[in-house]
């Protein structure tokens, strides 16, 4: 109105300076207690302005928004009280002013989407969405995060010193001797330093990775975007690494049941597979998500078959292996609990997996202690090991359907400090009840198949059908039928609650059937793929991180690295993700060769060290949730 009124004349802009000057100490001052914003002028689609319009030109609103911006930003009494510009408008605008009827008045979308990005920036700092929505406050460092950082920041700064040290040295020992003329050779440095080298390196690179993840998902430094699933954002991606797959076929060092390369390609394939089903954000389709919780499933399966396979055959149960793998499970998620300020069981699979660990162990363990060497001598051990998976099985049926001696086993202190999120433990119980006893089958089949095995009742020759002719066609043609029955049971389920109470019996079907299927055929034994088993190696590491740094807004939401671009920005922020997560593993292997020594006293001393760690870092916690209360 002034630029129509005064037909764009400067001098109607000098007294709008005047005028917004004026009133620049009284927003000032009403920006000390609340939130005050200053809307910038929209523009104009200056080609169908009317005749009495044309003195309205971008040219001159610009002038006007600048000066508002430079005088409503000049003051340096209050620097925290300023008045805030509400800049998004013009942006909006610039996307929609050319639907505009007359080239001045905006279509009604933009107030629409002016007034939620409004509404946003007022009620999410206080509702705090778990989800991808802007606007939300960086929430204050914790005690905890201090700490992580200054202990991080001491690793970067010794392996720097450590370095520079190591360089000047062999400079030093490269010099040649000039009365002998030959070279002499740098001193070798001694096992601690090295150690010490090693560890201070693994953290310096952890710490750099650290402070990636909280740029990523703690700081407002990235946009997040939220999910919208459609069918081809799910189903594309599958067909593409599908083809990858298949395009990298080796054949394998073995031809065992689950030998090793199989058993990683299948972690692979079904934690890509995973991954595209959480950004996709596919939950909301039930046919997949079935399926999906099948392969959750899977995972633990493999965490049964494994484990047991390990204690029935090594019978080694000693503390050394119980921490080696413990460590490797645990070292990832602890960290990202501190630097994250995130409960424990926030990262579900994998408490689910050191749990379900602990109780094949214990298991196992407890007398009498029951190996393939010592059943080989006497058949009727083999019963013995029967009763005691019996015997877990009926405490797995009877926690299942006792909900209150469940909750009060895990909600003992310091239990409940792991196993708690968002004050109860429900989430917990429902994540253990959804695949309760997946992990016994996997335990069961690994002693049916290791028992056939040592009485030579099946063929595991390279190209050689698992069974005779007849036997392997009867079972191929059972376990396709299975397959696809589960498969079609699952894509016909029309209730997740009914559906969901019906997985942990049935989901051990298309387990089995894939088995079967992967390794009935010789020749499908005999040969994996190099490309999922490549993943496979580092699934668990990628399931973890894609909280993060991948998916962001802890899950709910889509890092945005490159905004604009959507195509462009997941290709680079995979790309980043999955070099981080290959990273994390290379530093856990690393950090568990010194943490977790053989040597019984040393080991034994380290575990009093993390006893003290994880007592400190309890302690820690509960000053940080009372001056949180």
């Amino acid at each position: 109105w002034s630029i129509k009124i005064h037909n764009g004349s400067n001098e109607a802009l000098t007294q709008y300076k005047i005028n917004i000057t004026s009133i620049a100490p009284l927003l000032e001052k009403l920006a000390k207690s609340s939130d005050v914003y200053w809307v910038l002028q929209d523009p104009v689609y200056e080609d169908i302005l009317s005749e009495s319009r044309k003195m309205i030109t971008n040219e001159k609103i610009d002038a006007y928004n600048e000066a508002a911006v430079r005088i409503l930003n000049s003051s340096s009494r209050n620097s925290k009280a300023k008045v805030k510009v509400f800049s998004v408008s013009k942006l909006i605008a610039q996307e929609t002013i050319m639907k505009s009827a007359d080239g001045l008045h905006l279509p009604e979308s933009s107030r629409d989407t002016n007034a939620m990005i409004l509404m946003n920036v007022y009620c999410n700092k206080i509702m705090k969405p778990i989800d991808g929505s802007c606007c939300q406050p960086q929430p204050p460092l914790t005690l905890i995060q201090k700490l992580a950082f200054c202990f991080f920041t001491l690793s970067i700064i010794g392996y720097l010193i450590i370095n520079v040290i190591h360089r000047n040295n062999f400079r030093k020992n490269k010099c040649t001797d000039l009365e002998s003329g030959e070279e002499k050779k740098p001193d070798i440095s001694t096992p601690n330093v090295s150690t010490l080298e090693m560890l201070l390196h693994s953290f310096c690179k952890l710490g750099l990775i650290m402070t990636y993840f909280y740029l990523c998902d703690r700081a407002n430094l990235f946009m997040k975007e939220n999910k919208f699933y459609t069918h081809s954002s799910f189903f594309i991606p599958i067909v593409y690494i599908l083809v990858l797959g298949v395009f990298y076929t080796e054949n394998t060092k073995e031809t065992k049941v689950l030998n090793r390369e199989q058993t990683d390609e299948w972690k692979g394939w079904m934690q890509l597979v995973i991954l595209i089903y959480h950004i996709s954000g596919a939950s909301t389709f039930l046919p997949v998500y079935m399926h999906i919780r099948v392969l959750v499933a899977a995972y633990l399966f493999q965490t049964g078959y494994g484990h047991f396979s390990y204690f029935w055959i090594k019978g080694d149960f000693g503390v050394y292996r119980v921490c080696q793998v413990l460590f490797r499970l645990n070292f990832l998620v602890v960290v990202l609990c501190i630097v994250m300020d995130r409960p424990y069981q926030f990262y579900y699979f994998v408490p689910l997996v050191t749990v379900w660990f602990m109780i094949i162990y214990a298991t196992l363990a407890i007398w009498p202690q029951i190996v393939q060497k010592k059943a080989n001598g006497n058949c009727l051990w083999h019963f013995g090991l029967l009763l005691k998976l019996i015997g877990l099985l009926t405490c797995i049926y009877f926690l299942s359907y006792s909900q209150g001696s469940f909750e009060k086993i895990f909600t003992f202190w310091p239990l409940s400090k792991c196993f708690e999120l968002n004050g109860n433990v429900y989430e917990w119980w429902f994540r253990w009840k959804l695949d309760r006893y997946v992990v016994f089958h996997g335990m069961l089949f690994a002693f049916i198949y290791l028992a056939l095995q040592k009485r030579q009742m099946i063929s595991e020759g390279k190209g050689d059908p698992l069974f005779s002719s007849r036997v392997s066609n009867v079972l191929l043609f059972i376990s396709i039928v299975s397959f696809l029955t589960y498969s079609i049971w699952a894509s016909s389920c029309k209730n997740k609650t009914e559906c969901n109470e019906l997985h942990p019996s049935v989901s051990v079907v298309q387990i089995l059937a894939f088995i079967l299927i992967r390794n009935i055929p010789g020749y499908a034994r005999s040969v994996y793929s190099s490309f999922f088993a490549w993943f496979g190696k580092i699934s668990l590491e990628l399931f973890i991180c894609q909280y993060h740094i991948w998916l962001a807004a802890d899950t709910k939401g889509i890092l945005v690295l490159i905004p604009g671009y959507p195509m462009f920005n997941v290709l680079v922020s995979t790309f980043i993700f999955v070099c981080v997560a290959h990273e994390i593993s290379q530093i856990t292997n690393d950090l568990a060769q010194i943490v977790v020594p053989k040597d019984n006293s040393t080991l034994l001393k380290r575990l009093l060290c993390l006893a003290g760690f994880f007592s400190g870092l309890l302690l820690f916690s509960a000053v940080q949730d009372h001056s949180r209360h």
